[in-house]
């Protein structure tokens, strides 16, 4: 008897939209970018560069956040069919939260 998965199975992949063909896209930038990071860091660039390069995928990366905490609340809404709906704006809300948690994290605070 096998045993059950720790986790729920994921949902059948949506058909591609707009939005989502736009994070990818983004995301594939954001993976160049960060490749370059690694080349300059191997390359001993300077460090100014390398912070800069850095600021730009970081902010890069919150964009997606955005994109995505976009398309949850249309979803969390057109789920409902009322988009008036308290549960709905509840669980849009508590996606946005858990993304702004994360932006108002320190730099270090992964540090040991």
């Amino acid at each position: 008897m096998s045993k059950p998965a720790p986790y729920p199975a994921p949902r059948p992949t949506p058909p591609p939209d707009a939005d989502v063909e736009k994070v990818v896209n983004r995301l594939k930038r954001i993976e160049g970018q960060a490749r370059g990071l690694q080349r300059m860091v191997v390359g001993n660039a300077p460090c100014e560069d390398v912070l800069t390069q850095l600021s730009a995928t970081r902010a890069a990366l919150d964009r997606v956040g955005i994109l995505l905490i976009t398309h949850k609340v249309r979803e969390c809404l057109r789920d409902d069919g009322d988009a008036s709906s308290e549960a709905a704006i509840e669980r849009a809300l508590e996606t946005f939260q858990r993304y702004a948690q994360h932006l108002r994290t320190p730099p270090d605070a992964d540090q040991p």
